[in-house]
């Protein structure tokens, strides 16, 4: 695949390394990718997930469905469906506040959204799956670096949720963000509560982490 070159102004600009700022300028940059560029990005990444070798034996899967200019995943997800991979949308946990619960997403899944806005599926105790009980989670990003560092919105529901992956990292799935391309950069700002990748994935390649960020 083709090799990338970092974005030069976020090189060049040492103000934009703040995390707040870094978000927004990069959240504008996707924002800004029209319907075309969009579903030719979304085609892509769903031939570049289904080629991942973290994925060949995943059959329970957490993804995300789009929204704010994020990469589309469900070109993937209508292709992984006939590999026999069941998905989960993370919903809200009603109890503990700032954390994410896995439900079913199907075909017939009726969507509600939450207080953010962002549909999700209803909150059925016992059909759930618990964070450490999937295979991998496919998760979004506002920006990242090769050293598995992400940005994400800045709500640390994921890292609330996969806290546990410090101190019991063999129960831990694949973290595999997504992204554009276009919002990767050299290296990122990081708060010590943030939990690393494994891998990112992009309309452009796969990025595996070799050498894991230890805060």
């Amino acid at each position: 695949m083709t090799n990338v070159i970092s974005p030069q102004p976020f090189e060049d600009q040492p103000d934009l390394l703040s995390r707040r700022n870094l978000r927004k300028a990069l959240r504008q940059k996707r924002r800004s990718l029209s319907v075309e560029e969009q579903q030719a990005a979304a085609d892509q990444l769903a031939l570049n997930l289904l080629k991942h070798p973290d994925l060949y034996r995943a059959r329970h899967v957490a993804v995300y469905l789009p929204n704010d200019g994020e990469i589309d995943p469900q070109v993937y997800i209508h292709m992984a469906r006939r590999r026999g991979i069941r998905f989960y949308l993370p919903v809200l946990h009603p109890v503990h506040r700032g954390r994410l619960v896995f439900s079913p997403y199907t075909d017939g899944t009726t969507l509600t959204a939450n207080r953010f806005g962002i549909p999700e599926p209803p909150f059925h105790k016992g059909l759930e799956r618990p964070p450490w009980a999937l295979d991998a989670v496919l998760f979004p990003l506002v920006g990242f670096d090769g050293f598995g560092g992400r940005l994400g919105m800045g709500g640390g529901f994921y890292d609330r949720t996969f806290a546990f992956t410090r101190i019991r990292p063999r129960l831990a799935p694949k973290l595999i963000g997504l992204a554009h391309e276009c919002q990767k950069v050299p290296e990122l700002p990081l708060e010590p509560w943030d939990i690393p990748l494994h891998s990112v994935v992009t309309d452009r390649k796969r990025y595996r982490v070799t050498v894991r960020k230890s805060l």
